[in-house]
């Protein structure tokens, strides 16, 4: 019984005692608003990229080999850039929620600077492994 309360004492936490603070959120909403501009040039730039291949353009078997390979490449990087400007977005929907930056499995505070390169995370280090 001494363990178990000792235990509860040393993992449970008030998540009051870790909320960010306003000026903390308005830097998080910064970055993430500067991140989703960018996000979306990138969007622009892929969804170009990965246009069909029109068949009548004269290229060379390898040209074209190379073409196509480059293409699925880009097409890869819109599906990972799509997820994370969907993740972004999310965050900034949810920078007011008061469990924003609270880790979603293990309920734990997400580090700041773990916020502020990343906002868009959901998990802290410990659980992002």
């Amino acid at each position: 019984n001494f363990y178990r309360s000792l235990f509860l004492k040393m993992t449970s936490f008030n998540i009051w005692d870790y909320m960010l603070t306003l000026e903390q959120k308005e830097y998080i909403r910064s970055k993430i608003t500067t991140k989703i501009k960018i996000v979306e040039q990138d969007i622009k730039y892929l969804k170009d990229a990965t246009k069909p291949i029109a068949p009548e353009n004269s290229i060379g078997r390898i040209s074209r080999m190379d073409a196509i390979n480059n293409k699925s490449v880009a097409e890869e990087s819109l599906r990972n850039t799509l997820d994370k400007y969907g993740k972004l977005k999310n965050a900034l929907n949810n920078i007011d929620n008061k469990e924003f930056g609270i880790c979603q499995k293990c309920k734990a505070a997400i580090n700041f600077k773990r916020i502020a390169f990343m906002p868009e995370i959901i998990r802290c280090m410990k659980c992002a492994k």
